[in-house]
């Protein structure tokens, strides 16, 4: 994404702003991850690597926070992410 945001949200309805945007902030801090833990992987300095994973881990709190928000806000977040949870525990 690199602060690109992937959805016009002047063309989101104001009933759903507020989901989408805790949406998009998810997307952006699992992005922030995603490239932390690639530059982790190729640098060669143990001190950099500690500090971008460090970062990582931060930003995965951040998607917990925008998770948290939004499943205040849409109740089939809430029930859907149960049934993804029962399917995933259906394969063992």
């Amino acid at each position: 994404m690199l602060s690109q945001i992937p959805i016009d949200l002047t063309r989101v309805g104001k009933e759903d702003l507020d989901r989408e945007i805790l949406r998009v902030g998810m997307i952006a801090e699992l992005d922030a991850v995603n490239l932390y833990e690639q530059m982790a992987a190729m640098t060669t300095s143990s001190r950099i690597k500690a500090t971008l994973l460090d970062i990582a881990r931060e930003e995965k709190t951040h998607v917990g926070e925008f998770q948290a928000l939004l499943l205040e806000l849409d109740k089939e977040q809430v029930t859907e992410l149960a049934a993804g949870k029962k399917e995933v525990a259906e394969l063992d």
